[in-house]
């Protein structure tokens, strides 16, 4: 996909502060510092598009961006971890679920896991209600330069397990440092939004 714009939109905690569903929507969800930001940033070639922190729960609202005058990206909050208050924490759940329950143009969520770690009881919980709601959703696993060929095979095998993914299905292995993966993100979104 050639970039030809990427441009911050803005934040929002409220449906009523969503901007119109006008183009379709691409959500990133995952964990706190499991790299959303860092993976958007990524697909578009951009170095600071969307903030990035080591500090777990630094994207603490909404965020949308427009991508080419033809997607919008959507950074969602991180559950977990996260160095804020408890009830910040609680408050991005209802945030979350809100937008991800009612969003008529949300094409696809973009579920990010790191392919080192087991999914926790949150991931868990967030494929299973994707899964009741009908929400289509594509699993990427970060940080797969970390690991070498055969334990990326294996962990993917073991992965595909514990989230009940049937063995034709893809997961996606990413990475930021290298790029990896990006094409095959690009090619799955393009083909949700026509």
């Amino acid at each position: 996909m050639k970039i030809t714009s990427a441009e911050y939109i803005k934040a929002a905690a409220k449906p009523d502060q969503f901007p119109e569903p006008a183009l379709p929507e691409v959500a990133f969800a995952g964990r706190s510092n499991v790299g959303k930001s860092s993976l958007i940033n990524t697909l578009v070639h951009r170095k600071k598009l969307a903030q990035t922190s080591g500090t777990p729960g630094k994207t603490r609202l909404i965020h949308f961006y427009d991508i080419n005058h033809r997607f919008s990206f959507v950074d969602l909050p991180g559950y977990g971890y996260a160095k804020v208050p408890e009830s910040m924490r609680r408050s991005w759940r209802p945030m979350v679920e809100g937008y991800l329950r009612g969003r008529p143009n949300l094409a696809l969520v973009v579920l990010i896991l790191d392919v080192r770690r087991d999914p926790s009881g949150e991931d868990m919980a967030l494929v299973e209600w994707l899964n009741h709601q009908g929400i289509r959703h594509l699993f990427v696993l970060t940080k797969a330069d970390k690991l070498s060929g055969n334990e990326r095979r294996a962990r993917e095998r073991h992965l595909k397990g514990l989230l009940g993914i049937p063995g034709d299905q893809k997961l996606v292995l990413f990475s930021a440092r290298t790029g990896e993966g990006k094409d095959e993100i690009w090619r799955q979104i393009e083909g949700v939004s026509k």
